[in-house]
């Protein structure tokens, strides 16, 4: 093969081949692989590697692409892409354009359910210690559904059945397709605005596909559930159901029938309810009148109401008792002391010194109150007292004779 200016051309020229037979022959192609090596640039657009066990092919997903997929795509995650083969001239390599992206082995929607719930579990929003109790006898509800669906004319229905005085309140909402979860949203939003609140707030629709349903698995409205002042039952779908908002939730229902039934008591058990109640209190209050008239008739019987004087009368009598063991106690008290008395004062006479006064004899006290036992305490010019039986006298000492000291100086 010889090289003439015919047949060479440019890179460019080459590379604008390829890709011009690439786009025309790798339109509308879907791939099977692993995703590995995934960046999201600050554009928001997602570039990864798709491969399998022996090649690889890179691949972006345009940002606007990415709005649309509802699961996160992830490293390690078996996909199926749908796009076009486009050439990146600039590298001189081939890359896939990401329209769509399928998950492997479940769903698009079960995925990012699953990869959605097991974010919100984490951060504690379906916790049970967040559930919030609803009233036994609500007054006032708030129903955020589509006023033309069938949910709602079962919901009535049952209501008006069992508890027909409740004041209802719908909020009609969008309750599948485009913007039907920023409506369903900002009815429970709306509804923790009104005045006077009320008391439960009930989001229901009925059954339908995944995707009608979808609306009640977006993360906006599992938030708005969670972030509501106010009690909320979630009624959605039919019974094999389960959906974000019935987690999150302070109450499942499994239709919008049975979110009516657990709102409400049953009119006519409550009524049953009250009756049962009523005998049973009538019945205790028979029983206790009963007892309260046996005990005043057993009362009324007693000696000390059918003859009261009876008590005060033998009361009178022991207490005339009393006083008279008192005074013969008393008074045999007063003559035995008197007898003691008599007794110690016969033994104080005698030996009493001023007793003896009355026999002609005397007390002489010196000045200072002493008695005048012997001359020898006795000077010159003392003055005494002396004491007689009928009074006293005063006397100056002249002399002083002491009769011991005359004897031991006579020699005779």
């Amino acid at each position: 093969m010889s090289a003439s200016k015919s047949n060479v051309r440019t890179v460019s020229q080459i590379t604008r081949d390829i890709k011009f037979n690439l786009n025309r022959n790798f339109s509308s192609v879907w791939v099977a692989g692993e995703i590995s090596g995934m960046t999201r640039a600050a554009s928001g657009h997602v570039y990864l590697t798709l491969k399998d066990k022996s090649s690889q092919i890179s691949g972006i997903i345009w940002e606007s692409n990415l709005m649309r997929i509802r699961f996160e795509p992830k490293n390690g995650l078996e996909v199926i892409c749908g796009g076009d083969i486009d050439v990146y001239a600039q590298r001189g390599t081939y890359q896939l354009i990401i329209r769509s992206l399928k998950p492997q082995g479940m769903g698009e929607l079960e995925l990012a359910r699953k990869q959605l719930e097991a974010k919100l579990s984490a951060e504690g929003l379906f916790d049970p210690v967040h559930k919030k109790a609803l009233p036994r006898f609500p007054n006032h509800v708030a129903v955020v559904t589509s006023p033309a669906g069938a949910a709602i004319r079962d919901f009535l229905q049952v209501i008006s059945r069992r508890w027909p005085r409740l004041r209802l309140t719908v909020v009609p909402v969008k309750v599948q397709g485009p913007g039907s979860a920023h409506e369903i949203a900002t009815g429970v939003h709306l509804c923790n605005q009104f005045q006077p609140r009320p008391d439960v707030i009930v989001v229901t629709r009925g059954g339908g596909s995944a995707e009608d349903l979808w609306s009640f698995n977006e993360e906006i409205v599992v938030r708005s559930i969670f972030n509501s002042e106010i009690p909320v039952i979630s009624g959605v779908g039919h019974e094999t159901d389960v959906l974000l908002s019935d987690l999150v939730a302070d109450l499942r229902a499994l239709t919008p029938s049975e979110a009516a039934e657990k709102l409400t008591p049953s009119f006519d058990e409550v009524v049953n309810w009250l009756g049962t109640m009523r005998q049973r209190l009538v019945t205790s209050l028979v029983r206790i009148s009963d007892q309260a008239r046996g005990t005043v008739e057993q009362l009324a019987n007693r000696p000390v109401l059918t003859r009261p004087l009876d008590l005060i009368q033998s009361q009178a009598i022991e207490l005339d008792n009393l006083l008279n063991q008192m005074k013969r106690s008393a008074d045999f008290r007063i003559s035995q002391n008197k007898q003691y008395l008599n007794e110690y004062s016969a033994r104080l006479n005698s030996v009493n010194p001023l007793s003896v006064l009355s026999r002609g004899y005397s007390l002489t006290q010196l000045s200072d109150g002493k008695l005048v036992t012997s001359v020898r305490q006795l000077n010159s010019g003392d003055t005494l007292t002396t004491t007689t039986n009928d009074g006293f006298f005063q006397s100056v000492v002249g002399s002083i004779i002491d009769e011991k000291m005359t004897d031991e100086s006579d020699p005779s």
